[in-house]
């Protein structure tokens, strides 16, 4: 049976042409993707992401646990209310998911993991948990939307002001977070935006959304979200990276904290000896010179040679072009031209740097060749 988030009946309301997302009824758009895209990198855009997984780690052993748990360092967040984009590796290093966690209390911890993988990570933290001093809480009375635009912080902050969270709000810096009272607020983001996401009590948050809206934030569904990550250059879970995908692979690489040596997080013992070397591909960008929409999966070919695969592919609303995130052969670098295999014949792509857009202005003209 598909599941339902708190705002189902908003979202019905509001007329959203549904779809089921991970097993979850979700909003796709509500009678333009183009147009939410666009709201959110010129204002503000409100999601609902209440399908994705709160965990909350807590107990005397809670930071321990992480530190093995997880390929980013947990001992950096030594302050309260500091986030950190890390991943749950496989012993093999392969990425069972990404997520953000960031640090509550002492000895408390937060999890926010994707939808399609809240199942299956909940098992394996689980599993690494035993004989750690710690609990693990799925937090499924919480419920989550996303903020995220350049007028957001103005926007929730209005609509938070009975909260009297607002001048916190605004002070927030990238990868921080607060805590009033049930709600938690962070700045991070899947949109190349300047956002927030806010976690809360179920029963408030079509309270909150209303307000949001009321404010000025403008409702966008999946479909912009998608288009606008991609824009971001920014790895979605199965598409861009999977259990068979180490983070060497797909941009990555930055989040495995080596240091201190002596931290044997979960995969380290296979991708430390691949540390020093070079992978075989590489994450690059490609801009389709033709009409078009480059799709996941197609392959790419340079001087007749098969070089690479189309991992996520879409159409660029604020490029008004086709664009791609591939997995391309190392010797294939920003400038070249490649072709994708699109219906039967090949179409020419230019391939660059990631990301395409940075906080709503292309980055093409500045940062390739």
């Amino acid at each position: 049976m598909t599941k339902q988030t708190p705002l189902y009946d908003k979202h019905v309301q509001l007329g959203a042409r549904l779809t089921d997302f991970s097993g979850w009824e979700m909003p796709l758009h509500y009678g333009s993707q183009i147009r939410e895209h666009h709201a959110v990198r010129q204002k503000c855009g409100l999601f609902d992401v209440s399908h994705m997984g709160v965990v909350d780690v807590v107990g005397a052993g809670a930071l321990e646990f992480l530190r093995l748990l997880l390929a980013n360092d947990a001992g950096r967040l030594t302050r309260l209310g500091m986030c950190q984009y890390s991943l749950l590796l496989n012993p093999n290093g392969g990425i069972v998911d990404d997520l953000i966690v960031s640090r509550l209390a002492e000895h408390a911890f937060r999890l926010v993991v994707n939808a399609g993988t809240r199942e299956k990570d909940l098992q394996w933290i689980q599993e690494q948990a035993a004989g750690h001093a710690v609990e693990i809480h799925e937090r499924s009375q919480l419920a989550m939307v996303a903020v995220q635009g350049p007028e957001s912080p103005a926007i929730l902050s209005q609509a938070m002001s009975d909260w009297g969270a607002s001048s916190r709000i605004v002070q927030l810096t990238p990868f921080g977070a607060l805590h009033h009272g049930d709600i938690f607020i962070s700045r991070t983001g899947y949109t190349g935006e300047m956002g927030f996401e806010v976690i809360l009590p179920a029963t408030e948050v079509v309270s909150l959304w209303e307000r949001l809206m009321e404010a000025g934030a403008a409702p966008a569904g999946l479909g912009a979200r998608d288009t606008l990550r991609l824009e971001a250059g920014l790895n979605l879970y199965g598409a861009d990276m999977n259990e068979e995908t180490t983070p060497f692979e797909c941009g990555l690489a930055w989040t495995l904290a080596w240091e201190p040596a002596d931290r044997l997080f979960v995969g380290r013992e296979i991708l430390e000896p691949l540390r020093e070397g070079t992978p075989s591909r590489h994450r690059l960008g490609l801009v389709l010179k033709e009409k078009g929409v480059l799709r996941n999966h197609q392959t790419v070919v340079h001087k007749d040679k098969v070089v690479g695969e189309i991992t996520s592919g879409s159409y660029s609303p604020t490029l008004e072009n086709g664009i791609a995130i591939a997995r391309l052969d190392q010797r294939i670098k920003p400038g070249d031209l490649c072709q994708v295999e699109m219906r039967g014949r090949n179409q020419t792509a230019l391939v660059v740097k990631l990301p395409f857009v940075r906080l709503g202005r292309s980055t093409l003209s500045t940062t390739n060749g």
